[in-house]
């Protein structure tokens, strides 16, 4: 059975350019140097995916002969968020 597949739009501008012409400035940020934040987001994300304001994307591969194609998959970029492969009967 194919990988069950879920595409988000990519994040960010879709128009570079424009943000150039106006002289935009953007800026990232590491989130190394927020470790210090680290135990206050676990509990944070804990509750928010639990009450379902925080949820995960996922592609998944079912039964354990696909788990090659997963893994290839991963190194390609085909996942969307965590790449699993679900074993069992429970589908």
């Amino acid at each position: 059975m194919p990988a069950v597949r879920c595409r988000a739009a990519a994040p960010g501008s879709d128009n570079l350019f424009r943000a150039a012409a106006r002289e935009v400035t953007l800026r990232g940020m590491l989130v190394s140097s927020h470790f210090d934040l680290f135990p206050e987001w676990i509990g944070t994300a804990a509750a928010r995916l639990a009450d379902g304001t925080l949820r995960t994307e996922e592609t998944v591969t079912d039964g354990i002969e696909g788990a090659a194609e997963a893994f290839l998959g991963v190194l390609s970029g085909a996942n969307t968020g965590k790449m699993l492969v679900r074993l069992g009967a429970d589908r």
